[in-house]
């Protein structure tokens, strides 16, 4: 990590006509992708439930992105940076809600935007046993099921915005955690023994099985959209208020050395979103801007099926593509 903190930063084209969402964005990685992506040049929505926070997040970004504003635009960065002045913005999402998520997809859609990019980022990591409005374990809940739901509603878009060589994509932050996950497809709420690390690690597992049932859908009925999952390592966030108490002191006294920024936790994210190298590619596990390999089962495409089926049922979408894929 730290030789990799030596390189220079990855350049990238700047994406003055495309349109992201973000979800998680008001902290930590999410933070830093939407600020990274703005810095392209994108549309960036903000998708989040910290409504105190969010006009604060954005004002930040665009301040952060117009640093030089004033000055006389002299090269295309320096315009693209000032197009993002009103290219930042935020809707209220909550994805423990079925219901909040329905209402952002409305209001998304009423905006008349296209879609090119959808980073499905936000998380809990570890929490107490708790559930989401909709009664679900929240890890899997929120990581897993919000996330399934946000997609589903939002691919309409995505393919109406996805064209041959210029392909939508969906990239969704899983963990290195999924590699000790358990998928049982007859407790999936973790009732029968709830564990904080492994419901978390169950909920990274289930998205990286969706990720990739995805892009087979996707695949099959010749969309240009991809679907890619990224791991963005070991990263100092907020996210482990909940852990153990021996981890917090790691982390507060060696973080600089063990733990990635979240500047830093975000280079792949952005990897996937941006990249000519990813250019209509998809079912790909990213760690450090690489292809990888993720744990084993997640390649079994019963499970895959099996999984984005009974996620159909939970989350009360159609299960056409799936329908259609399994005929």
């Amino acid at each position: 990590q730290l030789l990799r903190r030596l390189r220079q930063e990855d350049l990238f084209p700047p994406q003055p006509d495309r349109v992201a969402v973000v979800t998680g964005g008001t902290d930590g990685i999410g933070y830093a992708t939407a600020k990274r992506l703005a810095r392209l040049g994108m549309h960036v929505i903000i998708a989040g439930n910290n409504e105190s926070k969010a006009q604060d997040v954005v004002s930040k970004i665009k301040e952060e992105t117009l640093n030089d504003r004033g000055t006389a635009v002299t090269d295309v960065h320096t315009a693209l940076r000032r197009l993002c002045e009103t290219l930042v913005e935020f809707l209220y999402c909550d994805l423990t809600s079925f219901t909040s998520i329905r209402q952002f997809v409305h209001k998304f859609k009423m905006k008349k935007l296209p879609l090119h990019v959808l980073i499905n980022n936000a998380g809990v990591m570890m929490v107490p046993e708790r559930k989401t409005q909709d009664g679900f374990e929240e890890h899997f809940g929120l990581n897993y099921l919000g996330h399934f739901l946000l997609t589903n509603l939002l691919l309409d878009t995505l393919r109406a915005s996805g064209a041959p060589g210029r392909s939508a994509r969906v990239v969704t932050v899983s963990s290195a955690t999924h590699y000790v996950g358990e998928l049982d497809m007859d407790d999936l709420q973790s009732r029968q023994c709830y564990s904080p690390h492994g419901a978390y690690a169950r909920s990274k597992l289930a998205l990286v099985l969706f990720s990739y049932q995805l892009q087979r859908l996707l695949a099959a009925e010749g969309s240009h959209v991809t679907a890619n999952v990224v791991d963005p390592g070991v990263v100092d966030t907020e996210l482990y208020k909940h852990v153990f108490w021996g981890t917090r002191l790691v982390q507060r006294l060696f973080s600089w050395l063990l733990f990635k920024t979240p500047d830093e936790g975000a280079w792949t994210s952005v990897y996937a979103a941006v990249t000519p190298e990813l250019e209509g590619v998809g079912g790909r596990y990213l760690y450090n801007e690489k292809e990888t390999t993720s744990l084993k089962v997640t390649y079994n495409q019963k499970l895959q099926q099996q999984l984005w089926a009974t996620s159909c049922r939970m989350a009360g979408v159609p299960n056409v593509t799936c329908d259609a894929a399994l005929s």
